[in-house]
């Protein structure tokens, strides 16, 4: 099929990007301090999706965020806590500040592999459980295939489910779709992910699942953004942006942060446009704000 993108008027420029991000990267420095690190903090979606995980250890997490701004005043708290979707009534019912998010991965992540209607069905169970936001996979299986038709009508359905079931409970839930990029490889490919989820309902698009051997990088991210500022200046709608996989430092988290805010603006870099997916950045944020070595989460 033709490629999506051109409807937008965007075609990306491989040689303006890697000189773009050449001088980012070397700007990095002279954009990082403690208000920019704290900035980043205030913009995670604190992680955790381990096979591992217990009702137990989700509730010791959000525990630790509760307890943060007591033990560490003058901190922002994390955007949101990401979890299973068996998980998100435990970090609804426990969480003491209702600004941080229960967002749960569903719609059988981190694959998509399994039939639409199991899909559905475990975005309606997290949003019946008090999920604020929904992270979904792009179905690959029908997109790699070039069957975008068949892709963009199973992100539509998982917003038309998630709409349905959040207005029966008198609330909005926010709805990304991950892309995973290191499995789309060329811009061209991310270019089109990026237009049909947001053509599709997506309020955020993410780079990755971080289940695969290439996750976030600044190339898919520097694509996204651009994408996303196309498709804002055609339709009036600003979608938000989350890299995630593999963002484990402080200079990994500026350098997104940067790409943002060159390509989109500052109005990008709030919490409602801008998230990270972390489960390593956390304690490397408060190490570097406070010059020693924290394992807080």
């Amino acid at each position: 099929m033709a490629e999506l993108f051109t409807k937008y008027g965007y075609a990306p420029d491989r040689e303006a990007i890697a000189r773009h991000l050449d001088l980012i990267a070397s700007n990095l420095e002279k954009v990082v301090s403690n208000e920019v690190l704290k900035e980043c903090f205030s913009l995670m979606d604190l992680t955790t999706l381990s096979t591992k995980d217990t009702p137990a250890t989700v509730a010791r997490l959000v525990d630790k965020v509760n307890a943060f701004q007591t033990d560490y005043p003058g901190y922002p708290l994390p955007a949101s806590i990401c979890v299973y979707p068996n998980f998100a009534a435990v970090v609804r019912e426990r969480r003491r500040d209702p600004a941080v998010h229960a967002t749960a991965v569903a719609g059988c992540f981190p694959t998509s592999q399994s039939f639409l209607e199991v899909k559905l069905k475990e975005i309606e169970l997290a949003v019946r459980d008090g999920a604020d936001e929904i992270d979904i996979v792009l179905p690959l299986n029908s997109f790699l295939d070039g069957d975008y038709e068949t892709a963009g009508a199973e992100i539509r359905a998982s917003r038309e489910t998630i709409d349905r079931i959040a207005a029966a409970q008198g609330r909005k839930v926010v709805l990304k779709v991950i892309l995973e990029t290191g499995l789309l490889v060329i811009h061209e490919r991310i270019a089109d992910a990026s237009f049909l989820a947001m053509e599709n309902g997506a309020d955020f698009i993410k780079t990755s699942t971080g289940k695969v051997e290439v996750n976030a990088t600044p190339v898919a991210a520097y694509v996204m953004c651009e994408c996303i500022k196309k498709y804002a200046e055609q339709t009036g709608r600003k979608v938000g942006f989350k890299p995630a996989g593999g963002i484990s430092s402080t200079m990994d988290a500026v350098c997104y942060y940067s790409i943002v805010s060159t390509v989109l603006g500052r109005e990008w870099l709030d919490k409602k446009l801008f998230r990270f997916g972390v489960s390593r950045l956390a304690n490397q944020l408060l190490s570097a704000v406070e010059q020693k070595t924290v394992a807080y989460f």
